[in-house]
């Protein structure tokens, strides 16, 4: 099994990251507690922007002021962080980049109200 790569909060590493860590978690550190899972886990959180993040929330765990308690907490939370924006960036990208070429008139509304449904409309507030 291989343990899992560092992540430096790139959004494009998170889910990946999160998913082998969540398989490692399961396979390897089965017994420990969560705050040792949490340790572990964050010990492969390094460089860049994600360090504060990761400084934040030792510190809030450090204190007992940290709504995260479990690991499938943290995992949901570090997808929240940083992986949503992926999502919403392509969904923009997608907004910015449609074409009606040679389909027809519905398929090309189709396609823009789907690109319209994501956050994009925040971003022109």
């Amino acid at each position: 099994m291989t343990k899992s790569p560092l992540f430096s909060g790139k959004m494009e590493e998170v889910g990946v990251f999160v998913n082998v860590a969540c398989l490692y978690l399961r396979m390897k550190i089965t017994k420990e507690s969560e705050s040792t899972k949490m340790a572990w886990m964050l010990s492969y959180i390094q460089g860049g922007m994600v360090e504060a993040w990761k400084d934040n929330l030792l510190d809030k765990l450090l204190k007992r002021e940290s709504e995260v308690e479990m690991m499938e907490e943290l995992f949901s939370k570090m997808k929240n962080e940083f992986g949503e924006i992926v999502e919403e960036e392509r969904k923009v990208e997608q907004l910015k980049t449609i074409e009606q070429r040679r389909r027809m008139c519905d398929k090309y509304v189709q396609e823009f109200k789907i690109a319209r449904e994501s956050r994009y409309k925040r971003q022109l507030s």
